[in-house]
């Protein structure tokens, strides 16, 4: 949850690398006066950032090389929680800006620019949260981008990546009441969908008087893939999986599917470790790796896996690499709050970090799983 206020005016410095110095006076926004939807305000050079790799095994050597090169590709003005990192094939990368009730779309070599404004809240009446937009975003196998709406409190999806494009609504509530603030999601390949449902989009979260489920879940929605574009969501077909943890996060596959992991990002800082039965649904969940002792910024939130089954999630201090068996093996230590992660690049090897108000980018050695698009 963020609390801190977005500035009148945003400054991007040059770092190692040299970034493009801009001084922008924002909007209500957070956008800078003479940006719009599709027009591109901060052409940056990717700037080279200072960085330490925790290290805590040397099975992190083949993940991470000796030398990385972190970068920061997009920043401000007025950025204050970036979120929901989705690599698009036609090369560029849409991310949400929480605060500022966006999707932006960083395109290299000519910066960043509104995708789609408002993304979450659109009712008449003043938001008084600190979260109003959507949040995690992902690909179905037909490259349609499917989006977590968070204080919209639903999962939608966009019948093209085009802003103006069909919007089908896929879920909304459990059992006729509102969902919480659907957060992350993920598609199994067989076009089912799992997402997330904690309280930040709500303005006052667990006290919050529109709250009207008494728990946040953990939802499969079969059938999502062939949800007929415009048709009101299958409501009958939503299955609530996990109902026991406080504040369920992040959520992705192993690369066989065999288990589902969703981590919770407090009070306990945990990532949890499911088997997925052959209907489906879940059994015989764990803790796979447990953060709560580490008194760093940051908790378990948005996570990938590699091709190897490695997970790469937000947390403490940074971007926390666990191997197959629930070892913390090292954390790529961030400068700043890590919200998400995911994976781009032709060869799948380039890690998007959405760090507070800034877009990361390192190069590591094993490709990640993304998204099958046919």
């Amino acid at each position: 949850m963020i609390q801190r206020r977005v500035s009148r005016l945003f400054i991007l410095s040059a770092m190692a690398g040299g970034a493009v110095v801009l001084a922008l006076s924002s909007n209500r926004n957070g956008l800078p006066s003479s940006a719009g939807p599709g027009k591109a305000y901060a052409a940056e050079t990717p700037a080279t950032v200072a960085m330490n790799v925790e290290r805590l095994d040397p099975a992190l050597d083949q993940i991470v090389p000796s030398q990385p090169r972190l970068e920061k590709v997009a920043t401000g003005p007025g950025f204050t929680w970036t979120e929901g990192p989705v690599w698009i094939p036609a090369g560029y990368l849409l991310f949400a800006e929480i605060p500022s009730n966006s999707i932006r779309k960083w395109t290299p070599g000519v910066g960043v620019s509104v995708f789609m404004q408002p993304s979450g809240w659109k009712e008449s009446t003043p938001y008084t949260g600190h979260e109003p937009g959507s949040n995690g975003m992902t690909l179905d196998s037909h490259g349609r981008l499917t989006v977590a709406g968070h204080a919209q409190r639903d999962v939608w999806r966009l019948e093209q990546i085009n802003p103006k494009a069909q919007v089908t609504m896929l879920a909304d509530t459990y059992e006729g009441k509102r969902l919480n603030s659907p957060n992350d999601l993920v598609y199994k390949s067989d076009g089912t969908l799992y997402f997330t449902d904690p309280p930040y989009g709500l303005p006052k979260l667990d006290s919050d008087p529109t709250k009207q489920l008494p728990f946040s879940g953990v939802y499969r929605l079969p059938g999502a893939l062939n949800h007929q574009p415009g048709a009101p969501p299958d409501r009958d077909q939503l299955q609530l999986l996990v109902k026991d943890l406080p504040r369920p996060n992040g959520i992705c596959f192993s690369p066989d599917e065999k288990y589902l992991y969703v981590n919770n990002s407090e009070p306990k800082k945990v990532w949890m470790r499911y088997t997925v039965k052959a209907d489906g649904t879940l059994t015989d969940g764990k803790v796979f790796a447990d953060g709560t002792s580490d008194k760093r910024d940051g908790s378990p939130d948005g996570m990938k896996v590699d091709q190897s089954g490695n997970l790469y999630s937000a947390g403490p201090g940074g971007v926390w690499i666990i191997s197959p068996d629930g070892k913390h093996i090292g954390t790529l230590e961030i400068p700043e709050r890590v919200g998400n992660v995911a994976w781009g690049g032709a060869d799948r090897k380039t890690l998007y970090v959405a760090a507070s108000s800034s877009i990361y980018r390192i190069t590591l050695k094993i490709p990640g799983v993304y998204p099958h698009i046919r």
